[in-house]
């Protein structure tokens, strides 16, 4: 009977606010007070914006190396402020051991914003100042909420704006994941070349306009594949420089008010320390608030490579296209059965994958061109969604690359005997008898194979015009292809 008791006083507390989930501590801002769930890291700020922003349901702890750049342009300002003797040794320490523990992934969970913002990022910032705010002051020995210790604004935010600290924490994001994509991107490369190496020897016809041209090697081709992405990934690589260019210390619109005299210069050798990108403050506070460069350079060489990506992922499906209609020169890993009414069909699912997140990153791009033409006078009030964007784009390639390369690229095998009836059967080979036979000969052959449907080799033993010993000399693939 006590036992019943006891359960039953504590369902009455759970729904009457007596419990521990419903209790509160009051907060208050410009427009009044607010009830903050007690266990909650961060404050009133972030409330309003998790009622008034609830539109995606992705939050800024969606993307975790964005809620580590928050962290680390924070913990940047943090010293270069105590440096300049405006923050004392005591809340340096906290604020440090704060940061630091977000940027090992911790408290990821109170970052809740939604990515989808009015303000210019005003929210996200200020979600940022609470949650570590509150972290510092529990990490000292204080409660949550007892600002008068460490205060979100005048400590967190101290020679700050969210106009100085949204764009910088974006690219340190944007630099940060960039690093992964990259080591995916050379892995997909690299798969590349190996398959190169492993097809260098099978002669093949290459193509312009989807026509016969002239013979080269199935190892050529996908060696080209790769090295098309390298030049994509040295373009990725030197678009960086672009994002280590920040303005924190600009504050509102770059004239620096609030902040201390020699503060800018501190941030930014403090961040690049943290970071360990070579960032470097803006020769010009002003036009760096409002200009969007870096963002538009970097989105601009996510879309080449998708591009270049996309292409190869189509060129792909039409090398592989039959199995007994289409070219079927390579065949593609079999995944899953293609069809629900088609037995036997097997459809390229992983280059298909590959065209729509690239369809996808072409997209974002066009994004970030609206969003950064699209600012007016001293700020760009939608970097939010040139966020949103990029990120999102670094994301889904990230995750598709390494199934591109694992499920399909690794796999991929040569039909020989398709090579090889292709190029007996081609009128395309003619161009390299040219130098043996002369123009007006090999013209003479192209045209009679055409006429009768017969190969050029074909003709070419009928009317004994080269020996064997020749034609296979001719027909080495070193001597072909131009690879002597």
């Amino acid at each position: 009977m006590k036992k019943i008791k006891t359960v039953f006083i504590a369902a009455i507390a759970l729904f009457s606010g007596w419990g521990s989930m419903a209790q509160t501590r009051t907060e208050k801002d410009l427009l009044g007070e607010k009830q903050i769930p007690a266990n909650a890291y961060y404050g009133v700020q972030t409330t309003r914006a998790l009622e008034n922003f609830q539109v995606s349901g992705m939050k800024t702890n969606f993307f975790p190396d964005y809620v580590r750049a928050y962290a680390m342009v924070k913990l940047a300002a943090a010293r270069a402020n105590a440096e300049s003797g405006r923050l004392s040794k005591e809340k340096l320490a906290a604020i440090e051991k704060a940061c630091n523990a977000v940027i090992d992934g911790k408290y990821h969970d109170q970052f809740l914003v939604d990515l989808y913002q009015g303000g210019a990022g005003t929210s996200a910032n200020m979600n940022a100042n609470e949650v570590l705010a509150n972290i510092a002051l529990e990490m000292s020995g204080h409660k949550k909420g007892e600002y008068q210790y460490i205060e979100p604004h005048d400590d967190l935010n101290m020679g700050q704006s969210t106009n100085d600290v949204y764009p910088t924490a974006i690219k340190v994001a944007l630099l940060l994941h960039n690093n992964r994509l990259v080591r995916e991107a050379e892995a997909l490369s690299a798969s590349f070349h190996k398959k190169g190496n492993e097809f260098n020897n099978l002669l093949k016809m290459g193509r312009t306009e989807g026509q016969d041209a002239v013979p080269m090697t199935l190892g050529q081709e996908f060696h080209a594949f790769g090295n098309q992405l390298d030049a994509e990934i040295t373009a990725l690589r030197k678009s960086e420089s672009f994002l280590c260019e920040q303005n924190m210390g600009a504050t509102a619109i770059g004239t620096g008010i609030t902040a201390t005299p020699g503060y800018a210069e501190k941030c930014a050798v403090q961040l690049a320390k943290i970071t360990g990108f070579p960032i470097v403050m803006s020769k010009d506070l002003i036009a760096a608030t409002s200009s969007q460069q870096g963002f538009v350079i970097y989105s601009s060489a996510l879309k080449s490579f998708s591009i270049a990506l996309s292409k190869i992922s189509s060129d792909l499906i039409f090398l592989a296209s039959g199995p007994r209609t289409g070219i079927f020169e390579i065949n593609l890993p079999a995944l899953q059965p293609g069809s629900s009414i088609m037995p036997g069909k097997v459809n390229p699912v992983m280059p298909e994958l590959m065209n729509e997140i690239c369809f996808k990153v072409i997209g974002n791009d066009l994004t970030v061109t609206l969003a950064a033409h699209s600012g007016l006078l001293q700020l760009n009030a939608y970097e939010p969604v040139e966020a949103i964007a990029i990120m999102e784009s670094q994301g889904l390639l990230f995750k598709s690359l390494p199934l591109f390369r694992k499920q399909c690229i690794d796999g991929i095998t040569a039909n020989e005997d398709v090579l090889k009836h292709y190029i007996d059967r081609s009128v395309g080979i003619v161009t390299a008898l040219n130098p043996v036979l002369g123009y007006e000969k090999t013209t003479e052959l192209a045209k009679e194979a055409l006429q009768t449907g017969k190969g050029i080799l074909e003709l070419i033993r009928e009317q004994h015009l080269l020996t064997e010993e020749q034609i296979k000399k001719l027909l080495d693939p070193a001597t072909m292809t131009g690879q002597q």
